[in-house]
């Protein structure tokens, strides 16, 4: 059975609170104050949903009220209750933040109504909060993980970028995260409601990528026995992502040239031209400048294509975030496979700070999951990792890694949670799959709180 949500009536005649309760009560689960200072008390201590206050509270006003519900940190709903004649009165409420008015005697059956459809309002937009938060969760910059000045340069730019339409281009290695990083750019900008639209250019030959960007009229060319609507078209409002945009052909490179140029285009057999409303972002772990000067890509599309441009260093020059990743990564795969949480030997984790990672972040994503998936103990040891990394077992650290040990690991990842928690302890655990009173333990040990603190802490385990 669906749990009750919490209603708050507050009248000044015990009749009238006592009557709504009756009527209510097999909705919700009901609470009852007759002035200001009844219903503060129960706001300060019970989580309400709704709140129903009559205009006219002896001493005080209904308008109060609503003050006080409107500057809590999850407001509940509220409804102003007036007399027949203050209907005007009504009015400046809902301008101050009541959802509507009822006028008394109250009809009983369209107040329920009135009160539930409120609940059901709020319990959708409480759902679509949640759906955007995981979106910017996968999608966002809590995807892109890394705290060296590198990455935080790359953050940085991101949010600077993310409100002009102004193209992209982001550089890098192969499994650097450059589409991690497109996502986040839409993600932050006001298309994040719109499409996002990737198209992996290596993977098609020149006519169909062609067809896949453009779209094609029916009988454009052999095979072709529908019309076919194109990324560009498919993606307006939002954003198109064109990885490996280095390996396209000449021909495809004149239109796209001129789709950034004028925003307009055709689909393959057509002559009706289309508006192009899409934000690019494109990506290459070539080097476009020195393809221009051997005559393999054309100069004036590359001077369209990287209005902005965005440099991913590599895992091996911002080893400093290694930790931090492997702790995100692990706890990732672990609720993808249906595993509890495991930890890194002392030994794993010094394989891991010690290798150069020539696939970057891929490559260690897919580590940690051989590892995750061979690991018998709930800690991931050297030979459950995958052959590569156990060659450099035994090889000297550099004077960084000696301070990247098992226990900063750990220690980022607290930090990390705290971060994203607003410092709330108490979620920080459920998110690294702790007790609280582990996390407190931890923070003590890693020198993450006061002697001061160390007391109130205390009393609040």
């Amino acid at each position: 059975m669906e749990e009750k949500k919490t209603l708050l009536i507050v009248d000044d005649e015990k009749h009238t609170r006592e009557g709504l309760r009756r009527g209510l009560e097999n909705h919700f689960d009901v609470y009852l104050a007759a002035d200001l200072t009844g219903a503060k008390a129960v706001l300060a201590t019970d989580p309400i949903d709704v709140v129903l206050t009559d205009l006219r509270l002896g001493g005080d006003s209904g308008m109060e009220v609503l003050d006080f519900c409107k500057a809590q940190k999850h407001p509940p709903v509220c409804f102003m209750m007036t007399a027949y004649g203050e209907v005007e009165t009504a009015v400046e409420a809902m301008r101050r933040g009541a959802a509507d008015y009822v006028t008394k005697p109250v009809n009983l059956d369209k107040l329920e109504i009135l009160l539930l459809r409120a609940v059901r309002g709020r319990q959708v937009e409480q759902e679509n909060e949640q759906l955007r938060q995981q979106l910017n969760r996968r999608f966002g910059l809590e995807r892109l993980i890394g705290r060296s000045p590198a990455m935080e340069e790359i953050f940085e730019q991101i949010r600077l970028v993310a409100d002009s339409r102004a193209t992209v281009l982001v550089e890098g290695e192969s499994g650097t995260g450059k589409e991690l990083v497109a996502h986040a750019i839409h993600q932050l900008s006001p298309r994040r409601n719109k499409p996002f639209m990737a198209v992996h250019c290596k993977a098609f030959s020149e006519h169909l990528l062609e067809s896949e960007l453009f779209g094609h009229e029916k009988g454009a060319f052999t095979g072709a026995h529908e019309r076919r609507i194109g990324r560009f078209e498919a993606a307006k409002g939002g954003t198109l992502f064109l990885d490996e945009i280095g390996e396209i052909d000449e021909s495809i490179q004149v239109k796209l040239l001129r789709v950034l140029g004028e925003r307009t285009f055709e689909r393959v057999g057509g002559n009706q031209p289309i508006q192009a409303d899409v934000r690019v972002v494109a990506a290459t772990n070539r080097n476009l400048e020195a393809m221009v000067k051997e005559g393999k890509f054309r100069e004036d599309l590359f001077y369209r294509i990287h209005v902005i441009r965005l440099h991913l260093p590599p895992l091996r020059e911002r080893r400093e975030d290694i930790p931090l990743l492997a702790s995100g990564l692990l706890k990732e795969i672990c609720e993808e496979n249906g595993k509890a949480p495991v930890e890194l030997s002392e030994e794993a984790a010094r394989a891991i700070l010690d290798y150069d990672w020539p696939g970057n972040v891929r490559e260690l994503r897919t580590a940690l999951e051989h590892g995750v998936v061979l690991s018998r103990t709930g800690r991931i040891e050297l030979k459950d990792l995958p052959p590569s990394l156990r060659k450099v077992r035994g090889a000297p650290a550099t004077k960084t890694l000696r301070t990247l040990d098992l226990g900063l690991l750990e220690r980022q990842a607290i930090v990390q949670a705290l971060e994203e928690n607003g410092q709330n302890r108490t979620e920080a655990a459920k998110v690294l799959g702790i007790s609280r009173r582990t996390l407190h333990r931890k923070l003590h040990e890693y020198g993450l709180v006061t002697d001061g603190v160390e007391g109130e802490e205390e009393k609040e385990s």
